[in-house]
């Protein structure tokens, strides 16, 4: 008898098992969300009533109640509305910190005009308390590194914002070089002097780059490998121009030397859209509240409206402030687009879906079986300003849960 039951139960573990292996959505999904609307931010309009089971950090599935059964033992999160976790494609939180004092500016080295080589990297602080601060907004990845202000800042990188150490929050050590046109480069060095003298240089660089991948002997020039990269069409150029005529000497450059270019603040970019729109450049556009002063005292409300109008992909970014937070928050910045012609989809797309089409980043910006679990919800539409976020998953972990 005794036996018999040890065989019984064997034979019971065996076969639930298998039926976790078979339904692992149903057998295994450590939370559930629950939402009113469900912006998947895939194929079709949002789902009423829609749910997301998540499993070990991935989304194992997504569809309308009716439809997805949720586990017994799975943490359920209610929402009025459930989007994709927040994107910031362009900032430098992180390298920037909180406090604004010198020990937490990394953002931007003025000792050369020119240095690609320096990696965001080696300068990220996963532990700065202004990532903390936009992931409880419900950003849950940033696109961050060296900012405006150099003829080649150095690099840019993508990151989760959470976890304590590189290695748990990086998504890509290497998304792109930050080069700046215009009198934003110009003010902090003896040369370049004129917007003339800074393409001459950038453009020699290039040149310089071109003839050193036709050399039998590889470089040992950081620089120059990294350019090399840029050149071959494996990193992209992140090109910040915000007047209409260093908008177009950006495109001249790209079309000169063939590398992949991402138009980044482009305040003037609404005067330029044909062109922009026939080399095919994505645009990162500056916030939309940005002030309105220098290089981008003709920054317009409408420009996110009309560049999505002539079918330029389009992202909003924070961008980089010289005051306290040091950061703006993309869902704000959105919500003052989609009031000034940007449609509300597409507005939410800018800083969700979108940006991880123009960065390369494939498992997030959407819900959908199989990307990481990254979700922000909200008690009320997501654009309004007295709604509030109140839970943030990311990679299937709740990592904020107060309404802020």
């Amino acid at each position: 008898m005794h036996n018999y039951a040890l065989m019984l139960r064997r034979l019971l573990v065996l076969i639930a098992f298998a039926l976790t292996s078979l339904l692992p959505g149903l057998a295994h999904a450590q939370h559930a969300v629950r939402a009113d609307t469900l912006y998947t931010m895939t194929e079709g309009g949002p789902i009423v009533n829609g749910v997301v089971l998540i499993e070990d950090g991935k989304i194992a599935e997504v569809g309308p109640a009716s439809s997805v059964s949720v586990p017994s033992d799975a943490t359920v999160h209610e929402a009025t509305v459930a989007t994709p976790g927040l994107i910031d494609p362009r900032g430098t939180v992180g390298l920037s910190g909180i406090h604004n004092v010198p020990a937490d500016q990394d953002q931007l080295d003025t000792s050369e005009p020119m240095q690609p080589a320096l990696r965001a990297i080696d300068a990220y602080n996963p532990r700065e308390q202004l990532v903390s601060y936009v992931r409880q907004l419900g950003i849950t990845t940033v696109h961050t590194g060296h900012a405006p202000g150099a003829l080649i800042s150095g690099q840019t990188a993508t990151f989760s914002t959470s976890g304590g150490t590189i290695d748990e929050t990086l998504m890509d050590s290497l998304t792109t070089v930050a080069v700046t046109l215009g009198p934003d480069a110009q003010a902090r060095f003896e040369s370049p002097d004129t917007r003339g003298k800074g393409v001459a240089m950038l453009r020699q660089k290039f040149l310089d780059a071109q003839a050193a991948m036709e050399s039998e002997e590889p470089t040992t020039d950081l620089s120059m490998r990294v350019l090399q990269k840029v050149l071959r069409g494996e990193v992209p150029a992140l090109v910040t121009a915000h007047r209409a005529h260093d908008i177009q000497a950006a495109l001249r450059l790209q079309e000169e030397f063939g590398f992949e270019m991402i138009l980044d603040g482009a305040s003037e970019a609404y005067l330029v859209i044909d062109e922009i729109a026939e080399a095919g450049v994505p645009v990162v556009l500056h916030p939309t509240m940005t002030r309105p002063s220098g290089t981008t005292q003709n920054a317009a409300f409408t420009t996110a409206g009309a560049l999505h109008e002539a079918s330029i992909p389009v992202a909003i970014q924070s961008g980089w402030e010289a005051y306290v937070p040091k950061t703006r928050i993309v869902l704000y910045e959105a919500a003052i687009a989609t009031a000034n012609g940007l449609p509300r989809r597409a507005a939410l797309a800018s800083i969700t879906s979108t940006p991880a089409q123009i960065l390369g980043l494939e498992n997030v910006g959407t819900i959908a079986t199989g990307q990481t679990a990254d979700l922000a919800l909200f008690d009320g539409d997501p654009f309004e300003y007295t709604t509030h976020v109140c839970t943030v998953i990311d990679d299937g972990n709740v990592v904020s849960d107060e309404c802020k």
